[in-house]
């Protein structure tokens, strides 16, 4: 019997003992490991027999070793340096802590001894070996080794040797750079930090002696590094040739996307650059596919806001605008919207700039200016398709505007997104467009409009007194003291922030009979927003105050981002 067989019988042996499975289950749970050339511990916890910290705690038990919450543990920069990134991300496990003497590991397996030899082996240390939840540790170890080294000792390979003016023309300079490997290795590097980090964005800034880069991560900006200028131009031409841009042209602002492949995982990204003081800029817009896919009742829709929502995207015909900044989440919600609505009984086509993810059983059409394809010529045909439901990308013009109005008046449900800082501010813009009140009250059915703020971390949160400013906030929407709150400690999975991930905060209104009368009299915004409050709609800071309230984000957060003029 070979090692491995060993260790599937003795772990099966000890979740029997621990009493998480039967000797029956225990038995096929390996049969089918082996088949699959898994290990029984990975193969238990997917398919839901056994939990992964109670798989921990039978390991610690059992053999008799630590159990360490690693969201808790305070991990030794000296420790992380003894072991390389690609050796713990193999084996799962991740350095803690040192003496000079001994090394403390906290593995997701423990128990084997081969992998111990070689981590002696390699530090010259003794290894102490703890337990800890595979997830936490592969998070821990995104966290604790990020790509600086790696990135400067590209950067060192990738500098040349003197400058390229003396060596020859600028441009043979640059595309010599180019076809370097470290160079290519130091963007795909960066790439492949932004996609642990959870960053929505990648800046690339260029200052008078350096080059800054920025992570956008849970809607606020983090310097990441800073890297020497002169691989500069070379790093923003590697990307531009990855979006498949003119590298020869630098004033100019250029657009672009990439798809790639990130540790196993497929990305897309959208790039734009522009020239500055300094050199040209760039930044990339991650598209988060799995965020894309997120369902309504994930976003953070109150129930009573999910019901209003869903009672507008169930009607047969009329027009839904999503509103809010850039980065406010408009795409997630109309995917998620479109989502609930897809079934064999609807005929769904969406035109879109750029379409972020590809469903099944919708047609998708891409905007295409060089082809004449843009939002309001493309929504045109898109009415002589015999479509139920039609997303438009954006509403960003007064002909799109009407279009889609009048696509909605002719008995299809239309659904998009348009720039407007709240849902009665989405009337104005129509307006402004020269959509006449009488079009507007008649097609419009409904607005959403939103932001997404920082949620506040589930693991670390704890009991805490709000500021001054927070709980005069906290009493003037919700008309009640706050006396406690919920603010995260920081622990690593959060990197210390306090916040991980982010949820949306949401105002409706529903256009009833009473707020037509009011649009078709030319009204005043306030007046209409006093009656859609009266009538039922929530405004967004008493929304965000509410979830402030259960615990799930802090009024600090709800002020930042879902700020008033008033």
């Amino acid at each position: 019997m070979d090692a491995t067989a060993t260790l599937r019988k003795r772990l099966g042996q000890m979740l029997v003992e621990a009493g998480l499975l039967s000797e029956a289950d225990a038995a096929a749970a390996a049969r089918e490991a082996a088949a699959t050339g898994r290990r029984l511990g990975e193969y238990v916890v997917e398919q839901g027999l056994v939990s992964a910290e109670a798989l921990a705690m039978t390991l610690s038990l059992q053999l008799g070793v630590r159990f360490l919450d690693l969201l808790r543990v305070e991990i030794d920069p000296a420790a992380t340096k003894l072991l390389p990134a690609d050796v713990c991300r193999e084996h799962v496990l991740i350095p803690v802590e040192t003496d000079g003497r001994s090394l403390l590991v906290v593995m997701a397996d423990p128990n084997n001894m081969q992998t111990i030899e070689e981590l002696r082996s390699m530090t010259g240390l003794e290894i102490r070996a703890a337990v800890g939840i595979p997830d936490e540790i592969r998070r821990a170890i995104n966290l604790s080794y990020h790509v600086s080294s790696e990135i400067e000792r590209e950067v060192g390979r990738a500098r040349p040797a003197q400058p390229a003016a003396e060596q020859q023309s600028e441009r043979q300079g640059l595309e010599l750079q180019l076809s370097v490997a470290p160079i290519v290795r130091t963007a795909d590097l960066l790439l492949a930090q932004a996609v642990r980090d959870r960053a929505s964005d990648i800046h690339l800034e260029p200052e008078a002696d350096e080059l800054r880069v920025r992570l956008r991560i849970d809607g606020v900006l983090h310097e990441s590094m800073r890297l020497p200028k002169d691989i500069h131009a070379a790093l923003i031409s590697r990307f531009k040739v990855m979006a498949g841009m003119n590298i020869a042209e630098r004033r100019r602002p250029q657009d672009g996307q990439i798809s790639t492949e990130v540790e196993g995982k497929r990305i897309d990204l959208r790039a734009a650059t522009s020239d500055s003081a300094h050199g040209e800029m760039l930044v990339l817009r991650v598209l988060d596919k799995s965020v894309s896919l997120m369902s309504l009742r994930d976003l953070g829709f109150s129930p009573s806001a999910l019901d209003r929502h869903m009672r507008l995207i169930r009607s047969p015909f009329g027009m839904v605008l999503v509103s809010g900044p850039t980065g406010s989440g408009k795409t997630t919600t109309l995917y998620a919207s479109v989502n609930q609505l897809n079934d064999s009984e609807r005929k769904i086509i969406t035109i879109e700039d750029p379409i972020e993810y590809q469903f099944a059983g919708i047609t998708q059409i891409q905007v295409n200016p060089k082809a004449d394809i843009t939002f309001a010529s493309g929504l045109r045909s898109i009415m002589r398709l015999d479509p139920d439901v039609i997303l438009v990308g954006e509403v960003r013009d007064a002909e799109t505007a009407r279009i889609a109005s009048q696509a909605a008046l002719t008995g299809h449900l239309v659904l998009s997104s348009i720039h407007a800082n709240d849902a009665v501010g989405v009337l104005m813009r129509l307006a402004d467009f020269g959509i006449e009140p009488f079009l507007a009250a008649s097609s419009l059915i409904g607005v959403v409009a939103q932001r997404m703020v920082r949620r506040v971390c589930r693991y670390c949160a704890a009991a805490a007194e709000p500021g001054p400013e927070e709980a005069a906030a906290y009493e003037t929407d919700l008309g009640e003291p706050l006396v406690t709150m919920q603010r995260g400690d920081g622990c690593n999975l959060c990197a210390g922030t306090g916040f991980l991930g982010r949820v949306g905060v949401f105002e409706i209104l529903t256009l009833s009979a009473g707020l037509r009368r009011l649009m078709l009299s030319g009204a005043s915004a306030a007046a209409i927003r006093e009656l859609a409050v009266a009538e039922g709609m929530v405004p967004m800071r008493r929304d965000g105050m509410l979830k402030a309230k259960q615990g799930i984000v802090t009024p600090q957060e709800i002020l930042r981002g879902v700020y008033s003029i008033n």
